[in-house]
């Protein structure tokens, strides 16, 4: 716990030294991420259903996805191709159980807007198991490393708190530095503040039981990954899914 806790005031320190340093080219920083924007532009939501099954038989296990973009499922046609069926396809595979799943995401939600703005759409029902996807958005909008802790640990004792016996996983902060659409700076500075996000939920989940997140650095093939530069294809969802699984089930008993 020392260690944790001076680990954090180091990656504090690091944060607030590097806002002073950005702060003279604030504008400029702003001006980019405009024009990525621009550039992007919104893609919809997936469409269809946000509830479904993968696979079939007895001893159906529940699934619940909750979280930001890649959640709501930017980037692919419907849920089902998007990250909550991809991530349930490979748990039923996995598992060799059915899985039923539900799916809450909004674009531009970061842990904070998640425990207000998602966390009371929640279903009042158990699940066996619940992907948090989330990080971008804090990473984007610069959360500090106290608000990240403090956020993603008080989100983790509500789903704990609702969901006693659920298995939680989480997945990776975001992978800007193959982004091909970000330019530096900014896509610099915005990747440190990711890695020092993954470094800082590693260490505050490592010892929570049943909790497991997926760190840096990602095992996905880059080719056909990005929809839009930003946001995972159905082909990145579908490999994304597939790996995260692979890790989960490789590194952690569940």
């Amino acid at each position: 716990m020392e260690n944790g806790t001076a680990n954090l005031a180091r990656w504090q320190r690091r944060f607030l030294a590097g806002a002073a340093m950005i702060a003279p080219i604030s504008p400029f920083l702003l001006m980019q991420g405009q024009i990525v924007r621009w550039k992007v532009g919104i893609l919809p939501d997936a469409a269809g259903d946000k509830h479904g099954i993968y696979g079939i038989g007895d001893d159906t296990a529940r699934l619940f996805v909750i979280g930001e973009s890649t959640v709501a499922g930017l980037g692919a046609r419907t849920h089902e191709l998007a990250l909550a069926g991809q991530f349930a396809k490979q748990l039923s595979e996995q598992i060799e159980r059915p899985v039923d799943w539900k799916v809450i995401g909004k674009n531009g939600v970061t842990a904070r807007r998640t425990i207000d703005e998602l966390v009371p759409q929640m279903p009042d029902e158990q699940f066996d198991y619940i992907l948090v996807g989330l990080g971008g958005n804090d990473v984007m909008k610069l959360s500090s490393p106290v608000k990240w802790r403090k956020d993603m640990t008080e989100l983790l004792g509500i789903l704990r708190e609702k969901n006693p016996d659920a298995v939680i996983f989480i997945s990776n902060c975001p992978m800007i530095i193959h982004s091909p659409i970000m330019p530096p700076p900014v896509k610099t500075i915005l990747w440190t503040l990711s890695q020092m996000h993954n470094d800082n939920i590693k260490e505050f989940t490592a010892d929570m039981e049943r909790v497991f997140y997926y760190p840096q650095p990602v095992n996905v093939r880059l080719e056909g990954f990005f929809a839009d530069g930003l946001h995972p294809s159905e082909q990145g969802y579908a490999d994304w899914a597939e790996d995260m699984i692979r890790y989960f089930s490789a590194n952690h008993k569940w």
